[in-house]
């Protein structure tokens, strides 16, 4: 019997051609425009690539394909990226995962959900930390 293959879902958050630069210059909160700009050089450095809005609100870099292991759904997404939101900056670094056990009990102030770690200001975090994160992470991709 042959293999069924997963199906590339349609999501409704996709790349943009709305500038990066300009989504944070919108930022009402200062502290928030300033580790926006911090945010950007870690990732940049740590993928090579530049940054790009997903939807109206996330800062992805770089492209992968994420298959979802519960249901085989498949869905074009960034590598890294971050959405500075209200409350926090939300990161999608992958920060449920073993591989940052560690590193996370040591950061500094933060929460994790699913795969999303949140951060409420930089200063709040060791930034080396944060920067071991990121790379780790890329490096399991």
């Amino acid at each position: 019997m042959a293999e069924k293959k997963p199906k590339l879902a349609e999501i409704k958050t996709k790349p943009t051609a709305i500038s990066a630069a300009e989504f944070i210059r919108t930022l009402e909160d200062e502290q928030q425009r300033k580790d926006s700009l911090v945010l950007i050089e870690m990732m940049k450095k740590a993928t090579g690539e530049e940054p790009v809005m997903w939807g109206g609100s996330i800062i992805g870099f770089g492209n992968m394909r994420y298959e979802s292991p519960k249901t085989g759904r498949q869905v074009d997404w960034f590598l890294v990226g971050f959405s500075p939101r209200k409350a926090n900056l939300t990161l999608y670094i992958g920060a449920g995962s073993e591989a940052h056990a560690d590193a996370l009990k040591i950061l500094g102030k933060h929460k994790v959900s699913g795969g999303c770690l949140h951060i409420k200001k930089l200063s709040d975090v060791d930034l080396n930390v944060l920067q071991g994160m990121i790379n780790t992470y890329l490096s399991r991709k």
